[in-house]
């Protein structure tokens, strides 16, 4: 009997997603890729997340050669229907939701495909008559095994430590027997350390860079033939392409990584410097989120490191508590939490995202960090997690603009960004908008804290320490504006009770919320 053909999105590049293994698609299974324009014309993409995801996918179908059908059609039902050559009808009564597998798995199943890493994408194949979904690929923790964790730690709270413990102890990640490597589970003490001062650069080596290709030019062109078309709009500006496109440039960043950059990148893994966006970080959750690397290879050559001696423990903890504990903690709470979750707004924030912002307009941003880490949004598509979260985030959140349209925002900006991974970290890391099921505190700080995590306070027009008057920082006067705002919930929190009542000292409230309000969603 010939094997079932298997559907692979544009998110599930790498060899295991064909790896027939663990519940994985029929042994040399034809392979059916669609490359579907409606998804482009559904939102404004940065132009370099739609440049880097075309050109993986091209490269995988490239590499499959003749086991692959490649359509290009304007939507996944229409290239289905071209890839199969009959139209795929939609099963009686579906309604799109769930994972039932008793629906996913009638008699006679037609097409495979591993479970998609959105609800949306999901639903759509569940309703499909004679899809069958086969189990998530790319991931260390199945479905199952974190519904019963979460079962067992419901009335604790899901919170991520105890998670990540239980994930390093299943995996015998940095474990020696029963106890951590080194006697600690958390290394986040060591890996706080403000930026060298005097420097420009943590001087270490650059991180990896692609040479493009004759398929990164096709995308180029046709891209620029769409955008001048008026079929799709973008943001952001356009190349050179700076991520891995291709497996085996994604295991060229990874070892590039792990040989040049893992020793340092423990200590000044919260640093941010002006002139050296990248600092130590690996920029591996580009080719993560694509499914050309799985997360078991990486930490694992990150562990194998520390054990032969070339990379300190603190830099390797938190390399592995990123991608073993955070990417599968916020993984598996996309959909723990439910569709619902998309619409949690517990702070009532409704502002609508400004112009300058949405354009990633830089140049009009007054407020150096802001500028700085804004235009390195609209330069590539990418800047690493605390200007996301303590620069771009915080602004958000202390403006209080709409969590839906900001995580709608980081998706389309972020070459790293898809739905289940900005979902969870916007509403709720960045955002508290689900009133800390994720977090037990909002993270947003005042101009103190990006000053002494940074080089960026220098230059600027504003100064850090000054809440009123003509150089007021408007992260100093945000922060307090918002918990003033937020005043009898955030004192309500043993985590932000303190500084609740440090309100009661400013005799300059009163001008500071004035300003404040003033200023609305212009420029800072």
């Amino acid at each position: 009997m010939a094997p079932r053909p298997h559907w692979i999105f544009g998110d599930q590049l790498g060899p295991h997603f064909l790896d027939p293994r663990h519940g994985g698609p029929d042994a040399q299974a034809p392979v059916v890729m669609i490359e579907a324009r409606s998804v482009l014309r559904r939102r404004r993409f940065h132009r370099a997340k739609a440049h880097l995801v075309l050109s993986a996918m091209r490269h995988r179908a490239a590499e499959l050669g003749d086991r692959v059908t490649y359509v290009r059609a304007e939507t996944y039902a229409e290239g289905l229907e071209q890839a199969l050559g009959h139209r795929v009808p939609r099963r009686s009564g579906a309604h799109g939701g769930g994972t039932d597998r008793s629906r996913q798995r009638p008699a006679g199943d037609r097409l495979t495909v591993c479970h998609p890493t959105s609800r949306r994408a999901r639903d759509f194949a569940a309703a499909l008559e004679g899809v069958e979904i086969l189990p998530a690929k790319g991931f260390m923790v199945g479905h199952d095994d974190f519904a019963e964790w979460a079962a067992r730690h419901s009335g604790r709270g899901l919170r991520l430590e105890a998670f990540y413990r239980w994930v390093r102890g299943r995996h015998d990640l940095l474990m020696d027997g029963e106890e951590p490597v080194g006697g600690r589970w958390n290394l986040d003490h060591d890996n706080r350390e403000p930026p060298p001062r005097g420097r420009d650069t943590l001087g270490v080596r650059g991180p990896w860079q692609p040479r493009e290709d004759a398929i990164d030019e096709e995308v180029r062109r046709d891209l620029d033939r769409w955008e001048r078309d008026g079929d799709v709009s973008f943001v952001g500006r356009d190349g050179p392409r700076r991520f891995p496109a291709t497996r085996r440039e994604a295991l060229s960043a990874l070892r590039h990584f792990v040989t040049h950059r893992l020793p340092d990148f423990g200590r000044y893994e919260d640093a941010m410097l002006a002139a050296d966006p990248s600092m130590s970080h690996s920029r591996l959750s580009v080719p993560l989120n694509l499914g050309l690397l799985d997360p078991a290879e990486c930490v694992e050559r990150a562990e194998r490191a520390h054990r032969a001696g070339d990379a300190p423990l603190n830099s390797v903890e938190g390399f592995v508590r990123q991608i073993a504990g955070w990417r599968e903690y916020v993984w598996h709470l996309y959909w723990h939490f439910g569709e619902d979750y998309r619409h949690r707004n517990a702070l009532h924030h409704t502002a609508p995202l400004p112009d300058w912002f949405l354009g990633l307009d830089a140049d009009a941003v007054t407020a150096n960090c802001l500028s700085t880490v804004l235009a390195q949004v609209r330069d590539t598509g990418w800047t690493h997690h605390i200007p996301r979260l303590m620069v771009l985030g915080s602004r958000a959140l202390q403006d209080g603009w709409d969590p839906a349209a900001v995580t709608d925002w980081f998706h389309r900006c972020f070459v790293d960004g898809y739905d289940w991974v900005m979902l969870p970290n916007v509403v709720g890391m960045s955002q508290y908008a689900d009133g800390g099921l994720m977090t037990t505190k909002p993270y947003t700080s005042g101009g103190a804290y990006i000053h002494r995590m940074s080089d960026l306070c220098g230059p600027c027009a504003h100064r850090p320490s000054d809440r009123t008057g003509d150089r007021a920082c408007p992260y100093t006067a945000g922060y307090w504006a918002f918990l003033h705002r937020h005043r009898a919930r955030l004192a309500a929190n043993p985590r932000t009770a303190r500084a609740v009542r440090g309100l009661d000292r400013l005799k300059d409230l009163p001008e500071l919320l004035d300003t404040t309000a003033r200023r609305g969603g212009t420029p800072p």
